[in-house]
């Protein structure tokens, strides 16, 4: 399916479906920065051939959405949480089964949290608590943060982003497994020449908070799969860990080898999770 813009409360956000939308539905959460294009379109096709209706969308300040001014969001993060619901709502989905990588993962945590009506089931993938009370968890690699730390970009050459996020792709792919350049820069490009202002997405770097819930998460009341790679340099695998002890309902996939992201090689594994853990017998 095209994509498609959709309008709520002024905000316009760029959507795209797959597969029939009688279908159990899944909701994508991408991380910081990433526009949906990180769902990749197989990944996405994967689950849809299988009875899904699949949806992706691009975060403000990524892709086709509302685009800001680098360094002045005009929004917090609890808005972005908001926006999950606006998605469903333009496609008239009362709840969804909710997967959210990285930030997504936390976005997701809250969506399920503050509109508990709309989750029918969690999937978080590469992801850490996204309230306080997670006790002690195991700080970044230092490969990850030796490349946050002396990384140059320059924002207003695409080349040089281009060449910045890449290298970033293949910091976070943890190093254990050979790691697809070519792929990666295919996709890198794709996404930087779609979006309206590349550099706006860092304005996620600096989002105020917003009203975010403060609620335990063991209040979260859905089944909820953590899927976790044992090399992920941003989130080692303790992150996963603690979430699926503290989600009352919570189960631990975890991916050897992986990084921090939905890899390719992992698609095998991944997908029949999501499918098994969303069907109806299963979710509840």
């Amino acid at each position: 399916m095209a994509e498609c813009m959709i309008e709520a409360d002024g905000i316009e956000l760029c959507t795209e479906s797959f597969g029939d939308s009688s279908d159990p539905p899944i909701l994508l959460i991408m991380g910081t920065g990433a526009s949906m294009l990180w769902w990749e379109e197989g990944f996405c096709r994967m689950l849809a051939g299988s009875g899904r209706f699949v949806i992706r969308y691009d975060h403000r300040d990524t892709g086709r959405s509302i685009t800001y001014e680098p360094g002045r969001p005009g929004y917090t993060g609890s808005d972005l949480v908001g926006d999950a619901t606006r998605v469903l709502d333009a496609y008239e989905i009362p709840a969804a089964h909710v997967v959210g990588v990285s930030a997504g993962g936390a976005c997701a945590q809250l969506l399920a949290l503050d509109y508990a009506d709309r989750v029918l089931s969690l999937v978080l993938i590469s992801t850490s608590s996204a309230v306080p009370g997670a006790g002690e968890l195991p700080s970044p690699t230092d490969e990850f943060t030796r490349f946050v730390s002396s990384a140059h970009v320059d924002w207003s050459d695409a080349e040089s982003v281009i060449d910045y996020l890449v290298a970033y792709a293949c910091m976070l792919s943890g190093g254990r497994r050979p790691f697809d350049e070519t792929a990666a820069r295919s996709l890198v490009r794709r996404d930087v020449e779609r979006a309206h202002n590349v550099a706006a997405a860092r304005n996620h770097d600096v989002l105020p908070a917003g009203e975010l819930s403060q609620a335990p998460l063991s209040s979260i009341a859905v089944p909820t799969l953590v899927i976790h790679g044992t090399a992920d340099p941003m989130f080692p695998l303790g992150h996963g860990v603690a979430l699926a002890e503290q989600i009352s309902d919570g189960t631990l996939l975890a991916l050897q080898d992986a990084g921090h992201g939905v890899e390719r090689a992992d698609w095998a594994t991944i997908v029949p999770a999501i499918l098994e853990h969303t069907a109806a017998d299963h979710a509840g």
